[in-house]
């Protein structure tokens, strides 16, 4: 039996939106500021939102408990799998010695940490996104950053905050397909739109995160990396995404900004002398190269070699995993999906957050896509390099079991809180807040913007954000007399900025930094830089709506 959602479970919306953000409250809350453990913190959530979803949203049992099991599932799988194999490849790097060959590589081609946060959080991140996404290019950078020496919570922060600017475009272009998907309109104008929106932030954000990790002395010496960074990146954004579509955006980009790097720096290095603050011996000191948490120096030392190479292997296979007849190709021989009991096609969302009463009942099918999972192409480029550096398979063994005990409590996390946003989905209290930002009338702009950042903080996915709210956007944009393409595209954007502050990519780069249990640090270290580049993205927003047209 069909179960349609309900908005304003209480008659007053102000109650309902208030009874509606408990959970995210409740989890935030004892995360930013509670002193406990983010497994704790999240399971506590879940009890929360499943009250919530029962006892004031009135969803069967049937279907709340089914929607906390699939999001749990879906946390271990893909997000799960992803963070175990990629922090199994760091472990081998490390236990090889390559990884400190790489360190000391960077520093001689890059010895300034503002440059090495240039290079690797943003530039190089921003090319792994382009193909993986789901928290792979934060665990990927952020180790690289605490093994070049950043303080392991400024590592999480800053690679968090680079991250920002090429998720719309990430994981081949996924976002903005399946916004075209769910609304309808038109898969390249959409990306036309995007790319007229992003390209402001990734000239912005280099010159951010630089003023974020050593404040705006810090910036004076290194604006030309910042600026030939940011403007290589977003040049190429724009003119990929507007030109050629949605799909190969990031890649392009990233690759590009390397290149343009690495061509300053050899005819360019800062000379102002500045100190980072981990050399300034602060309170937040950074790790040794192998702290006590890291895996240890293989005991016989490997065969010297390239030290890109595992990164190398992971970002061509990334890149050949990503590509949409590979995928198509491989999910054809993976295990059929499995429905979930008594919540496939028993939810129906209901005007105003679709156009009809007859809409679709909401799927819930788990799929068991092992071969073309993200986290799959991971492995498989973690035993390549494996064999590459000189380890037999008995030793890859042990170094995946060493990894999986170190993690286990983090995967908990993982599948905790993807438990507590699927039950807020499938309750309808996601809408219930999203129609409270859709509210506000003139400022819709604005807060529209708003509801795209909402939605990841949420979810911890700009797809699936745009899943959620992006049908709301459409019909709410017509109602209003604004350009849906606007936006939809802006639910998208505003989006990005959540990326830095949902608990799924907290908790992955606290398991690659080695900071369990500081997960509150983290978000209270990148939380003020979230609301201010999402309030600025509305305001752009704004600004773009007083010239578009329906």
């Amino acid at each position: 039996m069909l179960w349609p959602q309900t908005y304003d479970p209480f008659g007053n919306r102000w109650l309902s939106t208030a009874v509606a953000a408990l959970p995210v409250v409740v989890l935030l809350g004892l995360v930013a500021i509670g002193h406990i453990r983010a497994w704790a913190a999240a399971l506590l959530g879940l009890g929360v939102a499943l009250a919530v979803a029962l006892f004031a949203f009135h969803m069967p049992a049937s279907a709340a408990f089914g929607s906390a099991a699939y999001g749990a599932a879906y946390g271990l799988f893909p997000i799960g799998w992803i963070v175990l194999n990629v922090m199994f490849l760091h472990g081998l790097t490390v236990q090889s010695g390559r990884f400190e060959i790489l360190r000391s590589r960077l520093t001689r081609l890059a010895p300034d940490r503002r440059v090495q946060l240039i290079l690797v959080a943003y530039a190089f991140g921003g090319f792994i996104e382009g193909s993986a996404g789901f928290g792979a290019p934060v665990a990927i950078t952020a180790a690289m950053l605490m093994q070049l020496g950043f303080a392991p919570i400024r590592a999480s922060a800053m690679a968090l905050l680079a991250n920002t600017a090429p998720v719309a475009f990430g994981s081949v272009g996924i976002p903005i397909t399946t916004l075209a998907q769910v609304t309808g309109l038109d898969v390249l104008e959409l990306s036309r739109m995007a790319g007229r929106q992003l390209p402001v932030f990734s000239l912005m954000i280099p010159f951010w995160i630089v003023v974020a990790y050593g404040g705006w002395r810090a910036l004076a010496g290194v604006w030309p990396a910042a600026l030939v960074a940011g403007g290589s990146f977003a040049l190429v954004q724009f003119l990929v995404s507007n030109f050629h579509g949605p799909w190969l955006v990031d890649t392009a980009a990233g690759l590009t900004c390397i290149a343009s790097l690495v061509t300053l720096l050899r005819f360019w290095q800062p000379r102002d002398g500045w100190k980072a603050p981990e050399e300034l011996h602060d309170s937040a000191s950074a790790p040794a190269p192998h702290s006590a948490a890291d895996p240890a120096p293989a005991a016989t030392p490997k065969p010297a070699g390239n030290p890109w190479l595992p990164w190398l292997l992971l970002a061509g296979i990334l890149f050949l995993w990503g590509l949409p007849d590979v995928k198509k190709a491989f999910d054809g021989v993976s295990a059929p999906g499995f429905a979930v009991t008594g919540l496939h096609q028993q939810v129906v969302r209901v005007p105003p957050v679709v156009e009809s009463l007859a809409a679709k009942p909401e799927e819930a099918v788990f799929k068991l896509n092992w071969i073309s999972a993200t986290g799959t192409g991971i492995l498989l480029a973690g035993i390549l390099a494996g064999f590459a550096m000189g380890f037999s398979p008995r030793e890859m063994l042990r170094t995946y079991f060493e990894t999986l005990l170190r993690v286990r409590t983090s995967l908990v996390t993982i599948a905790a809180m993807l438990a507590l946003g699927n039950v807020t989905k499938y309750s309808g209290a996601d809408a219930t807040l999203g129609l409270a930002l859709a509210g506000t009338g003139p400022l819709y702009p604005f807060f529209g913007t708003l509801l795209g950042w909402l939605g990841v903080a949420l979810t911890g996915s700009d797809t699936a954000s745009n899943v959620l709210f992006g049908g709301l956007q459409k019909i709410t944009s017509q109602q209003l007399g604004l350009n849906p393409y606007l936006m939809c595209a802006a639910n998208s954007v505003g989006g990005v900025m959540g990326k830095m502050i949902d608990a799924q990519s907290i908790v992955v780069a606290g398991v690659a930094t080695r900071v369990h249990g500081q997960e509150g640090r983290i978000l209270r270290a990148v939380f003020g830089h979230s609301i201010a580049l999402a309030a600025l993205v509305g305001v752009l927003v704004t600004v773009m709506s007083r010239y578009s047209t329906p």
